[in-house]
């Protein structure tokens, strides 16, 4: 009997054309490039110069499998948020951390970042179109709140991505008018997501949340208030496996407070974090206490009357 349906089974791929055997080949190569627990590859490594240097090439493979299974919504995901992860820890984080003498290629990484963003933008949005027709345009024609009523669990993802990808890049040129005019629109995405999956990546959402009203002035959304909120939600939710809201908080209210001794407390429970308590974002938290690292060392360049032992004129 068995050997009747291996025989069969035989015989039908006989009879497929090769472009069907191809197209089942692609589609199964990309279902396992992007299943659960894909991008810990990634994400749960501890060298960022090897996911770094190893991230381009990742993104030209899924571009590549994506010329043929163009419409693959897990390969459609994972570029567009690889491109966003790239840009935003490999091409801006370093580009910040550049001295004045770099001005030229400080401003030119900031550059490539915001166009890494609005790649993985368009692409993550090609994917919500795919799935919910009308979506591009949509918030210009005041039919988003339907379609994100449509949305489920499945999209919180591309929901997220997408709505970092547009704030990051619009962070980088505020005078985008373009971009800075859909601010509300991104920020419906991440309340859609936030309603569909509050749990998404443990605190993704909040400290999104946290970012968005902390840093966005009050006229255009921001709320200091709801910003404290989303703050202790990320805290209860990581319970100190994560670095990242900590330096988050003082970068982004501590700084501009002049807050210098509640901005080194933070950071220095940034570097406590033990990575290796949380190996599936041990990546994140290793990215996120170099910064803390880096902002502790040159506070002198954001405080007045600290001296952090740096040279002004590196800087």
């Amino acid at each position: 009997m068995k050997k009747h349906i291996l025989l069969t089974a035989v015989f039908c791929c006989l009879l497929l054309p090769a472009c069907s055997i191809n197209k089942m080949a692609m589609k199964a190569v990309s279902d396992a490039l992007t299943g659960d627990g894909s991008s810990d590859v990634f994400t749960g490594d501890s060298d960022p110069q090897l996911v770094g240097d190893a991230i381009p090439f990742a993104i030209k493979m899924y571009e590549s499998l994506l010329a043929s299974n163009p419409e693959h919504q897990g390969l459609i995901n994972m570029t567009g948020s690889m491109f966003v992860m790239y840009a935003n820890a490999f091409v801006q984080g370093p580009a910040e951390r550049l001295p004045s003498s770099m001005y030229i290629e400080r401003e030119n990484a900031k550059e490539r970042a915001r166009k890494l963003y609005l790649r993985g933008l368009e692409l993550l949005y090609r994917g919500l179109e795919l799935k919910y027709p009308g979506f591009n345009g949509a918030f210009a024609k005041g039919s988003l709140p339907q379609l994100l009523g449509k949305m489920k669990k499945a999209d919180v993802p591309a929901l997220y991505w997408s709505a970092a990808a547009g704030l990051s890049a619009y962070s980088l040129n505020p005078f985008d008018m373009d971009l800075g005019v859909r601010i509300p629109e991104f920020h419906a995405l991440v309340e859609r997501a936030y309603a569909l999956d509050p749990d998404f990546n443990t605190s993704a959402l909040d400290e999104f949340f946290f970012l968005f009203y902390a840093s966005v002035p009050a006229g255009m959304g921001g709320d200091k208030q709801k910003a404290e909120t989303y703050y202790k939600r990320a805290l209860e939710k990581t319970k100190g496996l994560s670095a990242g809201p900590y330096v988050a908080y003082a970068q982004t209210i501590s700084i501009p407070a002049q807050d210098y001794d509640k901005f080194r407390e933070l950071l220095e429970t940034a570097l406590s974090v033990d990575p290796d308590k949380d190996p599936a974002n041990r990546l994140v938290n290793v990215i996120a206490r170099q910064k803390a690292r880096y902002l502790l060392d040159s506070a002198s360049l954001y405080f007045v009357n600290v001296d952090s032992g740096g040279d002004w004129d590196e800087w």
